[in-house]
């Protein structure tokens, strides 16, 4: 039980990182001479970055992929908080529902967050105020990495779901 519980933990914790990871990093969208996330878009020839604010077309999409990557780490690390408080306090015999709801809340956020991205990333891409023509590029790894938590949180949220605490 002691080797399962750390393997609990151990893959809730990647999956927090992958979440801090793909909300924070600078590569969604790339290119050769520049990368750009929900956050700020980069040029790496003149190393400037300019913040992606109201003056795009398309920020409502940006602000809603925002809110929900924010959303969804913030679920995954109280989630968490919540399992060690049910490991202590749960007896024996006992679900980790709770842990469980706010983890496939989490992976609901992110896969909200990752589809809109998806489904939006032509039109983000062609506004006209970005500095350097941006439509060429490709996806990038934080793009995958938010793909890759949905697994995990997903697979996490199950796991707590059926999981009893024994001794």
């Amino acid at each position: 039980m002691l080797i399962l519980l750390a393997f609990i933990i151990v893959f809730h914790i990647t999956s927090a990182a992958l979440l801090f990871i793909s909300t924070i990093d600078n590569a969604w969208w790339v290119g050769d001479n520049f990368s750009t996330d929900v956050w700020r878009m980069c040029d790496r020839n003149t190393s400037i970055c300019m913040a992606i604010t109201d003056q795009f077309r398309e920020y409502q999409s940006i602000q809603a992929v925002q809110a929900t990557m924010i959303l969804s780490t913030i679920f995954c690390c109280v989630a968490f908080l919540v399992f060690i408080l049910q490991l202590f306090r749960l007896k024996q015999g006992e679900r980790f529902v709770l842990t469980s709801i706010i983890q496939l809340l989490s992976c609901l956020c992110v896969m909200i967050a990752a589809s809109i991205y998806t489904d939006r990333h032509e039109e983000l891409h062609k506004s006209i105020e970005y500095s350097i023509e941006v439509s060429e590029g490709q996806y990038g790894y934080s793009f995958v990495l938010a793909w890759i938590a949905f697994a995990f949180t997903l697979i996490s949220g199950v796991m707590y779901l059926v999981l009893r605490k024994r001794k």
